[in-house]
């Protein structure tokens, strides 16, 4: 009797397809991912369940903080620097779209002083915005 003495093929695991399946993947991950813009101010807006998206770009950002405070595009301004650059901006720009951010705990009297100084302006594609 003769034995007969096999080599066993050397199994080796191919990793490209593996690489190639990761890319993917990781790919897909990154394009799917929603970024947060976290914004310098502690505001929190209220919820609103039946608001549309807000899709407007090159704005004006107004915030008012929960005391009353008003930022014009992240920096803070008093009433009448608000006041002032409405109307520089309805002089300039009228259809120039206006973010109005406040936080829950805002006055409503707040609000409506900003909306009033812009539409007093002429300025009426005013957006709020909302969680």
């Amino acid at each position: 009797m003769s034995l007969v003495t096999r080599k066993r093929k050397k199994s080796d695991i191919n990793i490209i397809p593996l690489v190639d399946v990761l890319m993917v993947l990781i790919f897909f991950f990154l394009m799917t991912m929603q970024f947060k813009n976290e914004d310098v101010l502690n505001i929190t807006p209220p919820k609103i369940e039946t608001a549309g998206s807000n899709a407007l770009t090159e704005q004006i950002l107004i915030a008012i903080g929960p005391e009353g405070e008003f930022y014009l595009n992240n920096h803070p301004v008093n009433e009448e620097q608000l006041e002032k650059a409405l109307e520089i901006a309805g002089e300039n720009n009228p259809d120039q779209p206006i973010l109005l951010v406040s936080d829950e705990e805002t006055a409503l009297k707040h609000v409506t002083k900003v909306m009033d100084w812009a539409r007093g302006n002429n300025m009426n594609k005013l957006k709020l915005k909302s969680r």
